[in-house]
């Protein structure tokens, strides 16, 4: 089997690895246009037992990635200035060049190829392979070029983020939220390794305007995000990679694969940052794709068509509470006018996913304080 696949992001070193790891024999190569060591952003982050699933599958994955990981307990959210706990809500972390690094050992050891600073630019390219898969993210060839068969769609969401990074250790996942400048700001921040921490800087379309970011440079935008947030960085300064302004992505498409192409990770579906999904679900999809092809017994067609019905069911529940949870923070600004325990109530139960009794299973020193406040959990 010759396997070509776009894009050398965890979905597609993943992939090549368990490929690789299948069929000894198999010709697997992976094409990305970037360098090795090219990446915008500073952490990854996984929402509690994100990576179960690698424990389940690949545990010999999971064994060498762990000790790697930077782990906690606890949700801080910061608002008018009071700071409230959310017990049980855990996460883990690790910096994205690591993991990147860590995936290409892996892949490498296994045996795939590893293309570099090598665009493709036509999927004709590739012709004499058996199966194309498109790794190659939110910009995927493979979906730009099947748009209309795959019922593919990209729409942007209206709030502005820049990915930062910070020389500070923050001892949980803390989203900071303020008023400043006359407007309204969030801060997504955590560590990811000793001594750094991401720092994503969010605020809405209209205090993006008002405030003239969009003719900010980068320097200033900087100076800029440090004012607004000098309490929560307490005289850290900020680290710029790419921290360019961004709308984040949704990404949606009907089906997933045509002929002998198959797309996998932000390719096929976003998840929004806000619930830490977005590496892990592509993950699951390169495991999925890679027992599809087993289960397929060489017949690449079947095999696409079982991936994709084993998959999506379990993805979009995801998904979709990735939409809600998108739609809360789009509208961030008339959820801060709620006192600070109503307001992390609000955030907690944002995907919809979070009954009740979850919730006091999950979290029962933050749901002691909210009732003890005379509120009723209902």
């Amino acid at each position: 089997m010759r396997v070509a696949i776009l894009g050398a992001g965890p979905a597609g070193l993943y992939l090549g690895y368990l490929l690789k790891r299948r069929y000894k024999n198999a010709d697997v190569r992976i094409f990305e246009q970037n360098r090795a060591d090219a990446t915008f952003g500073f952490g990854v982050v996984f929402s509690d037992r994100a990576l179960e699933f690698l424990n389940e599958d690949d545990p010999e994955t999971y064994q060498a990635i762990s000790p790697l990981l930077e782990s906690w307990r606890d949700i801080t959210l910061v608002h008018r200035g009071e700071r409230i706990a959310i017990d049980g809500i855990g996460f883990a972390a690790i910096g994205r060049l690591q993991l990147l690094r860590f995936l290409q050992k892996r892949a490498r050891d296994a045996g795939v190829e590893q293309v570099y600073e090598r665009p493709v630019a036509t999927l004709p390219e590739l012709a004499d392979v058996d199966l194309i898969v498109g790794a190659d993210g939110v910009n995927s060839l493979v979906r730009r070029t099947y748009a209309d068969r795959l019922d593919a769609s990209v729409e942007y969401l209206n709030n502005r983020f820049a990915w930062f990074g910070a020389a500070k250790e923050f001892s949980t996942l803390t989203q900071t939220f303020c008023e400043a400048d006359g407007g309204f700001f969030n801060a997504h921040h955590y560590r990811y390794q000793p001594g750094m921490s991401t720092f994503i800087v969010e605020t809405d379309a209209e205090t993006f305007a008002k405030g003239g970011f969009e003719t900010m440079n980068e320097q200033e935008t900087i100076v800029r995000c440090e004012r607004i947030f000098a309490d929560a960085l307490d005289g850290t300064r900020l680290i710029s990679n790419h921290s360019i302004w961004r709308r984040f992505p949704v990404v949606r498409c009907g089906r997933w694969s045509e002929k002998n192409c198959v797309i996998i990770g932000d390719a096929a579906h976003t998840a929004h940052f806000s619930i830490g999904s977005g590496t892990r679900l592509a993950m699951e999809d390169a495991i999925a794709l890679d027992r599809a092809l087993a289960d397929g017994g060489g017949n690449i067609g079947q095999s696409l068509e079982r991936y994709e019905s084993a998959r999506r069911p379990v993805l979009d529940k995801i998904v979709n509470g990735a939409v809600a949870s998108a739609g809360w923070y789009e509208n961030f600004p008339e959820h801060m006018q709620r006192a600070p325990l109503d307001f992390a109530m609000s955030y907690i139960t944002r995907s919809g996913r979070i009954e009740p009794d979850k919730l006091r299973r999950l979290s029962p020193g933050f749901v002691a304080q909210y009732e003890a406040s005379g509120r009723v959990l209902n």
